[in-house]
């Protein structure tokens, strides 16, 4: 694990999140959402998908489904094909309604505010509970750690696990707790923009210096 107390490190990680709030100064999810609720739904539905489709199916889901206990006992089948496009369907489709069934049967019907509670929810691991926590209510419990902010975290030194729960504790370690929430946006952010998997755009990216491209084989 990267050592947090390291002085050199945690200047270098200053540096890196004063050019991402420069780049980035209104960070916050892509995800559209008018409730805890669906705000949960969007990010269920976002793993292995992009934004955009979850987006463009959302409209019709949320006005067809508008409650816990609706998801709870939606038919699987008008569910699947409502979703079909975000990819992963079926077992998506099973994990939204478990988490509808539950909370209704544990929670009230109301999304809880809780890393251990959210957790407890069909589909739900921590990385979707940090999104709708600091997304809805602006709860720092974590820091979110998807395929982009893995990458990016490992590029620029930060880490040198694989594991998406071992990063989660390094960038718990490094950052102050108030950026966690910005980190996680701001990388995404930045992934999808700039830093991409197979061939980031290192020149011009604003990080320039203080990113010693761990990992990195092409640029452009």
């Amino acid at each position: 694990m990267i050592q947090a107390a390291d002085r050199k490190q945690r200047k270098r990680l200053r540096e890196i999140l004063k050019r991402l709030h420069q780049k980035y100064p209104e960070a916050v999810t892509a995800l559209h959402y008018r409730s805890p609720l669906e705000m949960l739904v969007a990010t269920i539905l976002s793993a292995q998908c992009l934004d955009k489709t979850v987006n463009d199916v959302t409209p019709a889901l949320f006005q067809q489904y508008q409650t816990a206990r609706d998801y709870a006992e939606a038919d699987p089948a008008e569910l699947e094909k409502l979703i079909h496009r975000t990819g992963f369907f079926r077992n998506k489709a099973k994990n939204i309604m478990g988490m509808g069934q539950t909370l209704v049967e544990e929670f009230g019907g109301e999304v809880p505010r809780k890393m251990e509670e959210l957790i407890r929810l069909p589909g739900v691991a921590r990385k979707t509970a940090n999104v709708v926590l600091g997304a809805v209510w602006g709860l720092a419990e974590g820091v979110v750690v998807d395929t982009h902010v893995k990458r990016i975290t490992y590029r620029l030194g930060l880490t040198e696990q694989t594991n998406p729960d071992k990063i989660e504790k390094d960038l718990m370690a490094l950052l102050p707790k108030k950026e966690w929430i910005f980190w996680g946006e701001a990388v995404i952010l930045h992934g999808r923009e700039t830093c991409a998997a197979r061939k980031p755009r290192c020149e011009g990216c604003g990080l320039e210096g203080v990113c010693p491209k761990v990992g990195v084989k092409q640029s452009a």
